[in-house]
């Protein structure tokens, strides 16, 4: 029978991989909670028309990529490919946004059915910022400034670029829309069959294309600060002050629209060249009328979502990851002789309880003193206690042994372990 394996873009993260996220993570939610931001949780299953009403129809994701299918009970259901729509609907749905102002972050896996590659899967974990009920500027520099926060905590702010774009409210895309859609169909023939499809059906998405003889005929396309109102330019421009005077450099991007059509007025990108195609690690923006569009009151909005696995591999391949990141074992506690497995257990769930602090691993399983011993070695730990006794004699002694440097052991009374292990490990009471 052939073995099972995981599904395609669908990656397990080992036990020597894990202490890499963990640290990521705690970056993370360390910078959150500077921010004042507060943990959201809501469920990777959410019905289809949450995502269609939200994200948008006539895009890829909805499209072509999400994990949609109808349960026993015929309803059609879908694994969230993003995390602001979700988001929205749980903060309105339990009554957290009207007349009130909310900084919420979540984290957690996300589903799209896209060809894997580097950088890119079908189940991918993303971390996100939602900020709802302020209207100025304000709001948007702190949202990009809670991430460039963070690319300073993890050693990442020489590489990145903060890429920002102003697109403007719903009606002034709808008025570049139609004078970009006569321009693409003017030049259809230099188009490829993407651009053409979506010439009609979302044509701003047509200069978010990666193929350059798009890119060329994109030339003498109309530009949308041209179309933009003039409420918008001045939100844009007190943005583009309020990142001047805190530090955050920028670079303007005219043809950034983002993928997701409930964005308004600024959004923004941090990319890097560090990941290859896969350049963008977290991308953002206003969305005002995203809670009015799923069913609430109106509430004016701005977040961003970033990809962890992509900070993981920026981080592995840039070296930035500290070396001590990796999970500490302090103590193995080799066991020789059946009769001893008790003491063992009470000896551990002591020193456990009064050094919350330290790993300690149990050998379980008995075996040998010399293979116990290799084991002890290849945990890392730094010292073994070493239970042993002559069969049936009640155990009184046991015996610590340093595994890192001098390789001394020492004998102490079983009732004074911790106060050697204390005193070895330099833990203050």
């Amino acid at each position: 029978m052939a073995k099972l394996q995981a599904i395609r873009g669908m990656n397990d993260i080992l036990p020597d991989q894990t202490p890499n996220w963990q640290y990521v993570e705690k970056c993370f939610q360390a910078v959150v909670r500077r921010y004042g931001y507060r943990e959201i949780r809501f469920p990777i299953l959410e019905q289809t028309q949450l995502f269609k009403r939200s994200i948008g129809e006539v895009t890829d994701i909805v499209e072509k990529e999400m994990y949609s299918f109808d349960d026993r009970n015929g309803d059609n259901l879908s694994l969230r490919p993003e995390g602001t729509a979700g988001c929205v609907r749980a903060a309105d749905q339990h009554g957290l946004l009207f007349n009130q102002q909310q900084r919420l972050w979540y984290q957690g896996p996300m589903f799209r059915h896209e060809r894997p590659q580097k950088g890119r899967y079908r189940q991918f974990q993303q971390f996100g910022v939602e900020a709802f009920g302020m209207a100025g500027p304000d709001i948007d520099a702190e949202v990009i400034q809670l991430s460039a926060s963070l690319w300073q905590d993890l050693g990442l702010e020489n590489y990145l670029t903060l890429e920002i774009n102003n697109i403007g409210t719903a009606e002034d895309r709808k008025r570049y829309a139609a004078a970009l859609t006569a321009f693409l169909v003017f030049h259809a023939e230099e188009l490829d069959d993407d651009a053409r499809n979506r010439s009609h059906s979302n044509p701003m998405r047509v200069l978010d294309s990666k193929n350059p003889d798009v890119q060329e005929a994109l030339k003498g396309a109309p530009a949308l600060v041209d179309y933009v109102s003039d409420e918008s330019v001045i939100h844009y421009s007190e943005l583009k002050s309020l990142l001047t005077q805190v530090g955050v450099e920028f670079t303007e991007s005219p043809r950034l629209v983002r993928g997701l059509d409930y964005y308004n007025n600024c959004v923004f990108e941090w990319t890097t060249d560090s990941l290859g195609a896969q350049g963008t690690v977290c991308g953002g923006g206003r969305y005002d009328g995203l809670v009015e569009q799923l069913g609430g009151k109106p509430t004016v909005a701005a977040g961003f979502a970033m990809g962890v696995e992509r900070l993981v591999l920026m981080l592995d391949s840039l070296g930035k990851i500290p070396e001590a990141t990796a999970q500490v074992i302090d103590v193995y506690m080799v066991v020789v002789g059946g009769q001893l497995a008790g003491s063992a257990v009470l000896l551990a769930k002591q020193l456990r309880q009064r050094f919350p602090e330290i790993g300690l691993i149990t050998h379980c399983g008995g075996g040998k003193y010399s293979n116990q011993m290799k084991r002890a070695f290849n945990s890392g730990a730094r010292l073994a206690i070493v239970l042993e006794a002559e069969s049936e004699q009640p155990l009184e002694t046991v015996k610590i042994r340093h595994l890192i440097d001098s390789g001394d052991s020492v004998s102490v009374e079983i009732a004074n372990c911790g106060d050697k292990l204390a005193e070895i490990l330099g833990i203050s009471e």
